[in-house]
């Protein structure tokens, strides 16, 4: 086994591998790192959980040298906040031996802060697309010194609809410049978007795309509705002890915080975390998650995007993803450094064809199991589950509306002869008076 000392790494960097206790390369990394190293566009493929974020990290700051420029000269740009915090992250690490100045910018926090970090001088920038153009606009950043383009989890950024932010920072860069993708996923818009803006780029593959991790144990239950998920969900956590640190997956905010109002009996070992939650309120239940506080972590994919949780147990999808890659996202929670995950699935008659989907893309079949005796099977549907039903014998009475033509009748306040004001008539009838004395009527 190789390691990181094979790889021509430098002595600061090697020293802070050793601090956090990084002896070995993983196969992406091993394989990255050369390529990377020389300069060429690449675009690698490898799955949440094989330590692609050091992949790219390691030879970008194998090259960069200190400088006392203000603008950033490496550019890492990621989806969501979460995936700010954690790349910064693992930059101040990495750099511990290093003198480089590394900032992180996401929206929802006080621009101008960061305007005035920004100002101070850096050089490494990682944002997310959103805060990157605002302080671009701003004239407070300028990109003309970038060298190095990293964009990570591209697909989740097109899915969010960063497509035209994405498309605008890739148009003002310096057309001399490196750059970086690594994603688990390469929709068609991604290699669009690659063969548009790359270089003749080295593609990076470990295993055949859309591939989950062999370590991860894949599993389904068919469900036939919400309440029913509750009951097997809560059927699982009484039972299992296993289920020590699970990340549940659901498809939108209202269904996690559904979950959360059912699940009374555990509120003291779960956490919710989407967008709508505050920032130091997604950051504390990650943490407590973390630390063995939570046992369940609830999350929409757009929060749990950008998370790097150790030890995850089981990955459940309360609700399947439209999108079979994201499905790849998800179940890379699990099974990570060596350890075997379990991923399991609700389905519903309505999902059917999202499992297919899935199942394609891996070119696995994902096994089903029988549901439990003991989980009780809800007649009770949700709002969303009820069937819509209409009458067709009803139809919408028209309203008949007779025209009245341009004109119409005075009303009767309005039809009598306008005489003028008293003072008017009376002069009026002594003027008629003085006519007729003259004429001598």
């Amino acid at each position: 086994m190789s390691t990181f000392n094979d790889l021509n790494l430098s002595k600061p960097l090697l020293k802070a591998l050793s601090d956090i206790g990084f002896t070995s390369p993983t196969p992406i990394q091993e394989k990255a790192l050369p390529v990377l190293m020389s300069g060429k566009d690449s675009v690698g493929i490898a799955q949440t959980g094989t330590g692609k974020t050091f992949a790219y990290l390691l030879p970008i700051l194998r090259e960069l040298t200190y400088s006392e420029q203000r603008h950033p000269r490496v550019l890492i740009v990621v989806p969501t906040r979460e995936l700010v915090a954690q790349v910064t992250g693992e930059i101040v690490k990495l750099t511990k031996y290093l003198s480089l100045r590394v900032l992180g910018v996401y929206g929802a926090s006080n621009i101008n802060t960061q305007k005035q970090l920004v100002y101070d001088g850096l050089d490494i920038l990682v944002a997310t697309p959103g805060r990157l153009i605002d302080l671009t606009l701003s004239r407070t950043l300028q990109l003309s010194n970038i060298k190095k383009l990293v964009i990570d989890e591209v697909d989740e950024m097109l899915n969010l609809g960063f497509r035209a932010q994405l498309k605008q920072i890739l148009e003002i860069l310096p057309e001399k410049r490196q750059n970086i993708l690594f994603s688990a996923t390469l929709p068609e818009e991604v290699e669009a978007l690659i063969q548009k803006y790359f270089n003749k780029p080295e593609y990076i593959e470990l295993i055949t795309r859309g591939t989950p991790l062999e370590k991860i144990i894949q599993q389904s239950y068919e469900v036939p509705n919400f309440n029913t998920k509750i009951n097997l969900l809560k059927w699982l956590l009484q039972t299992d002890k296993d289920f020590t640190k699970v990340l549940l997956f659901v498809k939108n905010k209202k269904i996690a915080d559904d979950i959360e109002n059912k699940l009374g009996e555990f509120e003291e070992e779960i956490a919710v975390i989407h967008s709508n939650k505050s920032q130091p309120h997604r950051f504390n239940a990650v943490k407590q998650f973390q630390n063995g506080t939570f046992r369940l972590l609830i999350a929409t994919d757009v929060i749990a995007r950008g998370l790097d949780l150790q030890d995850v147990t089981h990955v459940i999808n309360f609700d399947l993803p439209k999108d079979p890659g994201g499905y790849i996202h998800r179940i890379g929670r699990t099974g990570r450094a060596d350890k075997t995950g379990i991923a399991l699935s609700f389905v519903t008659e309505k999902e059917q064809e999202y499992k297919e989907a899935i199942e394609a893309l891996m070119n696995k079949t994902i096994p089903i199991f029988d549901l439990p005796e003991a989980v009780e099977v809800s007649e009770e549907l949700t709002t969303e589950e009820m069937p819509v039903t209409r009458d067709k014998n009803l139809k919408k009475a028209k309203k008949i509306v007779t025209p009245t033509g341009a004109f119409h009748e005075k009303k009767a306040k309005n039809s009598k002869e306008q005489l003028g004001g008293a003072r008017r008539q009376e002069k009026k009838r002594r003027l008629e008076e003085k006519y007729r004395s003259k004429r001598g009527f």
